[in-house]
C-alpha cells in the first residue's frame, strides 16, 4: 500500500471525528418549528421536559415520538398550543364540539384549548434510554392508559406517594 494513501486514510479516520453538543431552546423558538417539520409529514422525536407527565414519563430523561394531528380523541397524549406560544404534551381528557379538555398524567388540573390548536399526536415514547419506542397503540401503553386515567379519583395520594417516597428511595420509574 502506498504510504500516502495510508496517511490520507488516518488523516480522514481523525478528522471524522465530530463533536456532538446538546442545544436547548425555548419552546416558543422550537416547538413552531416541530410543528412546521410535522406538517410536512415527517415524525420528530422530542425530549420531554417539565414533570405533568409523571409517574411514567419523565423529565429531561424521556422522549416523545409525534406526527401530526389528524384526528385526536380522547385518551390520545396530544402536543397542544394552550395559548400563545404555551405548549404542552397532555393526554385529551374530554372533547366538546371544538373545545379540548387537557390533563397531564401527573396534573390534577385541567387545561383547554381548540381542537385546532392541537398540533400533534404521540406515536410512542422512548423511555429510560431504550432505543425502541413504548408505541402509544401497543399493548403496554393501552394497558397503563386505562389503568392511570381509572384512577384519577386517587391520583393526588398516589403522585404525592411517588414524590415523597418512592423517588427518594427508587428513582423515578
Amino acid at each position: 500500500m502506498n504510504k500516502n494513501h495510508s496517511d490520507n486514510n488516518e488523516s480522514l479516520k481523525s478528522n471524522s471525528k465530530l463533536e456532538t453538543r446538546n442545544l436547548y431552546l425555548p419552546n416558543e423558538v422550537l416547538i413552531p418549528e416541530i410543528i412546521k417539520f410535522m406538517e410536512e409529514g415527517h415524525t420528530v422525536t422530542l425530549l420531554l421536559r417539565g414533570f405533568s407527565m409523571r409517574p411514567f414519563l419523565e423529565d429531561n430523561r424521556d422522549k416523545a415520538l409525534l406526527r401530526k394531528a389528524t384526528a385526536p380523541k380522547v385518551g390520545d397524549a396530544v402536543l397542544a398550543e394552550i395559548e400563545p406560544k404555551h405548549y404542552v404534551l397532555h393526554r385529551i381528557d374530554k372533547i366538546v364540539g371544538d373545545k379540548v379538555t387537557l390533563r397531564g398524567d401527573g396534573n390534577l388540573g385541567t387545561e383547554q384549548c381548540r381542537l385546532i390548536d392541537v398540533k400533534g399526536t404521540a406515536i410512542g415514547f422512548y423511555r429510560k434510554g431504550r432505543s425502541k419506542p413504548d408505541r402509544t397503540d401497543g399493548k403496554k401503553w393501552r394497558i397503563y392508559s386505562w389503568l392511570w386515567t381509572g384512577l384519577l379519583p386517587l391520583r393526588r395520594y398516589l403522585l404525592g406517594a411517588y414524590r415523597r417516597v418512592w423517588i427518594p428511595i427508587f428513582g423515578p420509574i
